[in-house]
């Protein structure tokens, strides 16, 4: 009771009219900074450091939350509406969310992203609130092996997401993760994969794969369809515009599913929103009962991965207030801003400082709330963008995609590599690869790879550390599982084909 005695007061403090401007002020800022790829939550808070820093602690935190959440809102919509995943945790949406887009439903997919997200950081909330010691204690006993093995169960997971061909998948999987040794390696200091290059030796931006892959992509392949007629068919109604009950009843699952291991997931230092939304968006799809739907436009593929994106924001307040460890490159920026107003995270946090450490645990949830209040009535607006002729859209969107990714490292190196890997994913779609793995690989790469040579080195290169730890254990033990799982399954799904295959028909 004295958890939420404590929570009723963060509220109380949150709520006060000062507090819902800036949180309501930091949601319209983040949507729209967020927009522009290359930025995305963890930028949009480090430019706005300086404003949150000069307000009082627990205001500043609290836009700190507004912002993130509203960066994290455009990083969806962009994904659902032009195809460009201007985050690593918004790339999953693009699967489907943007098949939705194109069959006129890309108001609900809109509407779906938020309600999803509304309803996880709730959950988060209340579990941040209640089970922030037990959690916080897992995230201790999380060292390299453990994530090394978690790291392999996730990019077993990366092949499963292509269910139709996991040859394919692994084809994608594999250049991933070669890409993602592009270099300067940490450990040694030697440059791998660069050829003499310098701007190599910084290795390939994941914004300028993904907007290759994806973006350009799909401005490629839909030139050609293109002829004068619409690409996306719009609804008539306004109430089309939103997710029906069918859809909140067939997402349930999915929302539930996304909520508890975004959560767990975000309270691992080091998760982050990307595993979360990956995981989840596999897990939902290998669960149910009509896996073929997902990819061609399965509303419970938006609503799972970003269930999962908003409730880690909760989970990734646990070791950063708990212990003093940043998560993610989001909450290390809240770090930095809490050691700004000379406070120490930490288990005296909330003792010491509770006026601080509540107040931004309620801010999370206002302003989610204060999104799905703001946001909700312009999905129209938005919506509206698709009306746009193709001959303006993708200009736009190749504008966009050259100035977002530019910006990032001021290199017209990146623009050449933007326009390689848009390329790459226009041979990917012609060819039927999916290029998903193949992203999902390039972020889980560099993890999996610091996690395995660490644990090497705790162990003087004995694999034997990776079994002999019981969480590690345990976790290669379902991947194993699964691996058999995959393939018994893809053994069926091919016999099945086999005998469903039409025979010939005599003609006489």
């Amino acid at each position: 009771m004295g958890a939420l005695h404590n929570l009723l007061d963060g509220f109380a403090a949150a709520l006060t009219p000062t507090n819902l401007f800036w949180v309501a002020v930091g949601v319209v800022v983040g949507t729209l900074v967020g927009i522009l790829p290359g930025l995305g939550p963890p930028a949009t808070l480090a430019i706005l450091l300086p404003l949150t820093t000069s307000l009082e602690p627990a205001t500043g935190l609290i836009l700190m939350a507004g912002i993130y959440h509203g960066a994290k809102f455009a990083g969806s919509t962009t994904a659902i509406l032009l195809n460009i995943p201007t985050e690593p945790s918004s790339v999953v949406l693009c699967i489907d969310g943007h098949e939705l887009a194109k069959k006129g439903r890309a108001g609900p997919a809109m509407g779906m992203s938020a309600i999803s997200g509304f309803i996880a950081s709730t959950v988060g909330v209340v579990a941040l609130t209640f089970a922030a010691p037990f959690v916080a204690q897992l995230a201790v006993d999380f060292g390299p092996p453990e994530y090394a093995a978690l790291m392999a169960f996730a990019l077993l997971l990366v092949i499963m997401m292509a269910s139709e061909s996991p040859l394919k998948g692994f084809i994608s999987m594999g250049l991933g993760l070669l890409l993602s040794t592009v270099g300067i390696d940490l450990f040694t200091g030697q440059q791998r994969l660069t050829f003499g290059s310098v701007t190599m030796s910084d290795g390939i931006e994941f914004i300028t794969l993904s907007v290759g892959l994806f973006a350009v992509a799909e401005v490629l392949v839909n030139v050609e369809k293109a002829a004068g007629r619409p690409l996306f068919s719009m609804p008539s109604k306004f109430r089309e515009l939103l997710p029906s009950r069918a859809d909140l009843r067939q997402s349930r699952g999915a929302i539930t599913l996304g909520s508890v291991l975004g959560f767990l997931v975000g309270a691992l230092p080091g998760g982050g929103s990307t595993v979360a939304s990956f995981l989840s968006y596999t897990l939902v799809k290998r669960t149910s009962r009509t896996p073929e739907r997902f990819g061609k436009g399965a509303m419970e593929g938006v609503a799972g991965p970003e269930a999962a994106n908003n409730s880690e924001s909760g989970g990734a307040m646990i070791p950063l207030l708990t212990l003093g460890l940043p998560g993610t490159a989001s909450t290390a920026v809240m770090l930095a801003a809490l050691l700004l107003y000379g406070l120490q995270p930490g288990p005296l946090l909330f003792t010491e400082h509770p006026e601080i450490g509540w107040p931004v645990i309620a801010s999370l949830y206002i302003g989610n709330v204060a999104l799905l209040i703001l946001n909700l009535p312009m999905i129209p607006i938005w919506v509206k963008l698709l009306k746009v002729p193709y001959w303006v859209l993708y200009p736009a969107i190749l504008v966009l995609a050259v100035v977002g990714v530019y910006s990032i490292r001021s290199s017209m190196f990146d623009v050449s590599l933007l326009a390689v890997f848009g390329v790459v994913g226009y041979v990917f779609r012609k060819l039927g690869v999916p290029a998903a793995p193949m992203l999902m690989a390039f972020v889980l790469g560099p993890m999996a790879e610091n996690a395995v040579r660490q644990s090497l080195v705790l162990s003087k290169n004995s694999p034997l550390i990776f079994v002999q730890r019981p969480i590690a254990a345990a976790i290669l033990g379902v991947a194993v599982v699964a691996a058999i799982a995959l393939a018994v399954t893809g053994q069926r799904r091919r016999r099945a084909m086999r005998a469903g295959a039409p025979q010939p028909v005599a003609t006489h």
